[in-house]
């Protein structure tokens, strides 16, 4: 059997990136947090954290970890149902995509929020990968475009993001002034996420039947800040509906290949938990993602 108090002190530790942090949540002195890892390890048979700088959990650990976050979901649903009151919040941990939260999530669960003592532990990443951090057990769920079932977990399907290139009429006037080619292209600034960010690529190659040869690439890693971006004329770039459609109505941007979209099918992944919060949330997510996003008949 594990000691729980020496699981939470590596918890701890590697939650919040060193022992002299750990200590300011643990009310322990950093040689007793650190004399806990050490005899859980010596528990295990194993190394759980690697001394760098930050400390960070081995495989072995996160497995640990997957296990201690798991324990603790359940122990949190536990306590109401044997008659006593929770006394605080509830932190559920969850992985997102940019683009989701700055549209939709927060008005699908905005009612779940209202009504339930939880907390969110946000952790953002690209679509495409937010399930890593589910498979490493650093989140209880993921929203992700992927629709295999994670081992040990259940997906459900939320709806979809329709994303179109987008540009001001002066800036296709100035860099397409004869449409989209692969010349233009070449030239013409592109506002990109991030170097994991390809959507664009794709349907710039589907307009034109092959990838384009490279981009002019701003880089700008805030999805709240790319559709004013966009609109300032500087660059053209992928933007959800649900970001572009004011500006569209104002006619400030115009579409830059019409007729075609990028569209991604958003999943939610979750542990295969008997949680009674956790199953809440999901109900409420996938609730109020239908009702927000574009729904594949």
């Amino acid at each position: 059997m594990l000691d729980y108090k020496l699981v939470e002190a590596f918890a701890v530790v590697a939650k919040e990136g060193g022992f002299e942090k750990a200590t300011k949540v643990l009310h322990l002195t950093q040689s007793a947090i650190s004399q806990r890892v050490k005899l859980l390890e010596e528990q295990a048979g194993c190394i759980l954290l690697v001394r760098s700088a930050p400390p960070r959990p081995t495989p072995a650990g996160r497995e640990m970890l997957k296990h201690y976050r798991q324990v603790r979901r359940l122990e949190d649903d536990l306590v109401p149902g044997m008659g006593h009151e929770s006394g605080g919040f509830t932190s559920l941990p969850v992985a997102i995509n940019a683009d989701s939260l700055a549209t939709w999530f927060f008005p699908a669960i905005n009612d779940y929020l209202a009504a339930e003592p939880v907390l969110l532990d946000l952790s953002v990443d690209d679509q495409a990968q937010t399930h890593r951090l589910l498979h490493d057990g650093e989140v209880l769920g993921c929203v992700s475009e992927r629709s295999e079932p994670i081992q040990g977990c259940r997906v459900e399907y939320l709806g979809n993001m329709d994303y179109r290139l987008y540009a001001t009429p002066e800036y296709k006037r100035h860099w397409f002034p004869d449409g989209l080619t692969s010349e233009s292209v070449d030239r013409a600034p592109i506002l990109i996420f991030n170097r994991k960010d390809l959507m664009h690529g794709i349907l710039i190659a589907d307009k034109l039947g092959k990838q384009p040869t490279l981009f002019n690439a701003f880089y700008l890693p805030s999805s709240e800040k790319f559709a004013p971006t966009i609109a300032s004329g500087r660059v053209c770039g992928m933007l959800p509906d649900q970001q572009a459609s004011g500006y569209l109505e104002r006619g400030e941007i115009v579409d830059l290949i019409p007729g075609l979209k990028f569209t991604v099918h958003l999943h939610w992944h979750c542990w295969n938990l008997e949680s009674a919060q956790l199953g809440r949330f999901t109900e409420a997510l996938i609730k109020g993602a239908r009702r927000e996003l574009a729904i594949t008949a």
